[in-house]
């Protein structure tokens, strides 16, 4: 059975990283194996769940990260059934993983099989098609429309928070807005042009997602929420850049009175480093934790050296792993990696809708 193999092979690692004795490994194994045969499946300690979402978060191969991954604070809410009871539990962790900018990795697990949390991230935008064109973030037409269905209304605006959809067994989802007072975003100014902050952008403070499954010793945890902090890049050079997000480099490229008509004049690029130089600015002036591309590659390649000193190889997807600017300055544009999946992990599972 795959699920008792997933299983042992989790419990081995678990009782050998974390020091216990071998007498307590092998109880586990054969309690294990029994409730396996008499179920079809078993139930993590609070430990092993700790353990196992920890390991999942130093095996995420897309993950630049990862050499923090032992401070990810575990919340357990595996008993939680009712739709109301999750969604306080959402806010407890959008308010502890905030901390008023000083952003702590955090991951809430709910049940294995009952709960799915419909949203891609906890926090995010809406996105409206309209006949002068998309209005707010292109990425959430689709969850836009089904939370449009299911009775909410946005105020149309480029950053309207979208609400939080909860699905129980297979009940009909629940809407939930999440108060303002939870939210904390950074409004983007330039340390040196003035100008910058009339384009009246601004993100979210903490990406937390919450579309992917948590998978451990062969049980799938289909809502767990998890969040780190975000580098840079992630909103500079994606979600505000991008020609098919908020794609915001023709517009300050036109402030810059930069060349736009020939490739030659670099204005992408040089619109793209006045971006990415707002968002770092903007929020280390707030006081809300970020990195910059260059710290995290550094922060990465000491996280390579401490799994190599552990003995463990480093799995990696260098497509992800590279920066989307200047990729070539770091380390690890001329280094190849092992995309292959190693669990625990966090994996991508099919829409509910």
């Amino acid at each position: 059975m795959i699920m008792l193999t997933e299983a042992q092979e989790f419990i081995r690692l678990y009782y050998i990283e974390t020091g216990k004795e071998e007498r307590e490994m092998v109880a586990r194994l054969e309690e294990i194996e029994d409730e396996i045969n008499r179920r079809g499946t078993y139930v993590h300690t609070s430990q092993e769940l700790e353990f196992g979402a920890k390991v999942a978060w130093r095996n995420s191969n897309k993950c630049i990260g990862r050499l923090f991954w032992q401070s990810l604070t575990v919340f357990d809410k595996r008993d939680l059934c009712k739709e109301e009871d999750i969604f306080e539990a959402l806010l407890d962790h959008i308010e502890y993983a905030t901390n008023a900018g000083r952003i702590r990795p955090t991951i809430t697990i709910f049940s294995s099989s009952d709960v799915r949390v419909w949203n891609h991230q906890l926090i995010r935008y809406a996105g409206y098609e309209t006949q002068g064109g998309v209005i707010g973030d292109s990425d959430s037409l689709a969850f836009t429309k089904v939370c449009e269905g299911l009775g909410w209304k946005g105020e149309g605006t480029n950053f309207d928070v979208l609400p939080l959809v909860i699905q129980v067994n297979n009940h009909p989802p629940k809407v939930f807005n999440v108060p303002d007072s939870y939210i904390l975003e950074v409004p983007f100014r330039h340390p040196e042009m003035d100008w910058f902050s009339d384009l009246q952008l601004k993100w979210y403070a903490v990406p937390m997602i919450s579309s992917m499954k948590l998978e451990v010793g062969g049980i799938t945890y289909g809502a767990a929420p998890f969040n780190g902090w975000y580098m840079g890049t992630e909103i500079g050079a994606r979600n505000l850049a991008d020609d098919y997000r908020y794609n915001m480099l023709p517009a300050i490229a036109e402030q810059m009175g930069l060349n736009t008509k020939s490739n030659a004049s670099l204005w992408k690029d040089r619109a793209l480093v006045e971006l990415n130089t707002a968002v770092l600015y903007s929020f280390k002036e707030d006081g809300v934790s970020i990195v910059d591309h260059h710290t995290a590659a550094h922060q990465f390649k000491k996280f390579e050296e401490i799994e190599r000193d552990a003995g463990r190889d480093v799995t990696g997807n260098w497509a992800w792993l590279i920066p989307p600017m200047s990729p070539a300055t770091t380390h690890i544009f001329q280094k190849p990696y092992n995309n292959e999946k190693v669990t625990p992990n966090y994996s991508y599972q099919p829409n509910p809708y």
